[in-house]
């Protein structure tokens, strides 16, 4: 062979190991053949999650008292400060009475407590009483004053009584089953709430990851917080198998290892302005990534003996069975290697099971 011949195949076949491998079809008298190569495929992970609302608050009465005025419907929005209960007023506006009364009077004894002290004070200019009485009414003024401080703070709290006589919704959302109606004797001991009060505008949906799965995502991209931020955005399957037209966001991944589950728990969040989703519900949470650079087989390429995978490695033309590790794939038709093969082998793609071990196979490249 001429010197430049021997180039240019030279040149040939370095530019043939540059490029990527990708797997290649082989075939042979009755047996498809396969060789291995790389490629990339989009997956995507299924966890089961609960629901759960922004807020779920349960509205319980402050006060004892009889229920005069129902105002919340069953079942409809209500909004932040809106009245929802009316608990009878009546004995709360007199206590308020009483104490604005009691501050009136300890106004009054501060009062005179200051003009005693003064004439006091005069008399003690003068010689005519002793560093004790002065003292005596020094105190007296002290007393009345603290007097005054504590039946003001007896006025504040009826005040805040009779305003808890107007029961009301401390967010918006929207409003549950009540069983109270008026006349009912409630107390702030009452084993079950007024109504539930749910903020469903945001949904959270909880669910748990494994601890291994945790840490590979942990050393992919280098920290938790990393991990968080470079998530994709997640899909919601409902429990009637259809999927949720907005997707989500994974906010949060816990850093803590349930000791009995071995898990991690994680919170995607999802819009829910139309209040589709309802708190308390269960659904899936669709996590989708890419797997990148890896060896995809067909799955009737395979055949199981006790739960465990196994494929037709071509070695000096024969079949020669290889225990995988492999991933399985969505969309139910191939496997993702994770051991077991390696690029550039030659197997069999199809009707692994109805070989036997040892039969004779060629892997010629197909023109």
């Amino acid at each position: 062979m001429k010197l430049k011949e021997l180039i240019v195949l030279s040149a040939c076949l370095l530019l043939f190991a540059g490029c990527k491998q990708e797997t290649r079809q082989v075939v042979d008298n009755g047996y498809n053949l396969m060789e291995l190569g790389t490629s990339d495929r989009e997956l995507s992970v299924k966890y089961s999650t609960s629901l759960q609302g922004r807020q779920d608050v349960e509205i319980r009465p402050q006060v004892s008292g009889t229920i005069t005025q129902v105002l919340v419907k069953e079942g409809a929005k209500v909004r932040k400060g809106q009245t929802l209960f009316v608990i009878d007023p009546v004995p709360y506006e007199a206590a308020l009475q009483t104490a604005k009364a009691a501050v009136a009077t300890a106004e009054a004894n501060v009062a005179t407590a200051e003009l005693n002290l003064e004439g006091r004070q005069q008399l003690f200019d003068q010689q005519v009483i002793s560093d004790f009485e002065l003292r005596t009414s020094q105190n007296n003024l002290r007393t009345a004053e603290a007097a005054l401080e504590q039946a003001r703070a007896q006025e504040v709290n009826a005040a805040n009584s009779l305003s808890y006589t107007n029961v009301t919704s401390p967010v918006d959302g929207v409003a549950g089953i009540t069983s109270y109606r008026v006349g009912a004797l409630v107390s702030s001991s009452i084993t079950q709430p007024l109504v539930n009060v749910s903020d469903n505008s945001v949904v959270y949906a909880y669910f748990s990851m494994g601890e291994k799965q945790v840490l590979s995502l942990t050393r992919q991209y280098g920290s938790l917080q990393n991990a968080l931020d470079s998530m994709p955005p997640v899909v919601l399957q409902l429990n009637d198998g259809s999927l949720y037209e907005t997707k989500g966001k994974i906010d949060v991944i816990s850093g803590i290892v349930d000791n009995q589950t071995g898990a991690v728990s994680l919170r995607a969040v999802f819009d829910n302005k139309d209040g589709r989703l309802m708190s308390g519900g269960s659904a899936n949470v669709i996590i989708p990534y890419v797997k990148k650079d890896c060896i995809v087989i067909p799955q009737e390429a395979t055949f199981e003996i006790q739960d465990k995978v196994y494929a037709y490695k071509v070695v000096d033309g024969k079949a020669q069975s290889v225990q995988l590790t492999v991933f399985e794939i969505n969309n139910g038709r191939e496997y993702i290697v994770e051991s077991g093969l390696s690029v550039g082998d030659v197997i069999v793609a199809e009707g692994a099971g109805l070989l036997r071990e040892g039969t004779v196979v060629s892997n010629q490249e197909a023109e």
